[in-house]
């Protein structure tokens, strides 16, 4: 399933909170509380993605486990930012590798134009 489709609205309150195992109520508070945020359609319908499924997945485990809502929200953030980090972090390997390669390229025209100052003939050899 692409990205895209994870987070295409599909379910309506009382669909996703089936899905998820609680209460449709329950699933208006976390809203309240930001823990998750569905989409609206042009009737104002609470419309839920299959993203906002797994997240609320999530929140059931956690909650589960005796951590409250603030520490999901918390454990939320912190996975939220790390995500960005990591997309961040990726970006910049992309970015050394780019920059490495051309390094690599002005070394070789430096090594290319130090030698044909040396044998004009060697030049050629490269080309």
């Amino acid at each position: 399933m692409s990205p895209n489709d994870r987070n295409r609205p599909l379910y309506m309150i009382s669909v996703a909170a089936e899905l998820a195992g609680v209460h449709p109520q329950t699933l208006r508070i976390y809203e309240t509380k930001g823990l998750v945020t569905p989409k609206r359609s042009a009737g104002n319908t609470r419309m839920y993605s299959q993203a906002d499924i797994e997240q609320l997945e999530m929140i059931s485990q956690l909650t589960d486990e005796g951590i409250n809502l603030a520490g999901v929200m918390r454990i939320i953030d912190l996975q939220q930012r790390l995500a960005r980090r990591e997309e961040e972090n990726e970006a910049l390997q992309r970015r050394v590798a780019r920059l490495e390669d051309k390094l690599h390229e002005f070394e070789m025209r430096q090594h290319i134009t130090a030698l044909a100052k040396v044998d004009p003939q060697a030049i050629r050899l490269w080309k």
